[in-house]
């Protein structure tokens, strides 16, 4: 069964079994991380861009705005061009995050993948863990002692 499809044998039964009018469904549904968030007001874009609010993006994806961009924790991603008075553009965000992005403009479903900066393996990756060698006079020398410097490391295997 297609995402699509199940979203309209979902969707249909509950609105009708509850009594809600069909106005009443929301403006989008965003699915992002295991969880179907339901937008109220988004922004129009005859290009298909989602346009969000700019105080839903945390509920959304955890991101808020701030001068220096979108950030999240350590991870900051500068976002020119992407906010339009009280609306940001969540696919613009998302494209330049390297989230895929589908879209089901009858439904109005927009799906977001996972990204990749925020998948354990960029962020954990970019420390490298502490290690001791002897320098060239048998001495210990600790990775941790260059923190916060630009160190070279240089590994080989004779196997």
């Amino acid at each position: 069964m297609q995402r699509r499809d199940f979203l309209r044998s979902v969707g249909a039964p509950s609105l009708a079994s509850s009594g809600v009018a069909a106005a009443a469904r929301p403006a989008a549904t965003v699915l992002y991380d295991d969880h179907a968030i339901a937008l109220d007001r988004v922004g129009s874009d005859p290009a298909g861009a989602l346009w969000i609010r700019k105080r839903d993006l945390p509920r959304v994806n955890g991101f808020t705005l701030k001068p220096q961009g979108a950030c999240r924790a350590e991870l900051c991603i500068p976002i020119p061009d992407m906010v339009r008075g009280d609306y940001f553009n969540l696919t613009a965000f998302a494209k330049k995050a390297g989230q895929k992005v589908v879209v089901d403009a009858e439904a109005r479903v927009w799906s977001f993948g996972e990204m990749q900066a925020l998948g354990g393996g960029l962020s954990n990756s970019r420390m490298a863990p502490d290690f001791t060698v002897p320098d060239r006079l048998g001495r210990p020398v600790h990775l941790a002692g260059f923190r916060g410097k630009k160190a070279l490391v240089v590994t080989w295997a004779s196997w």
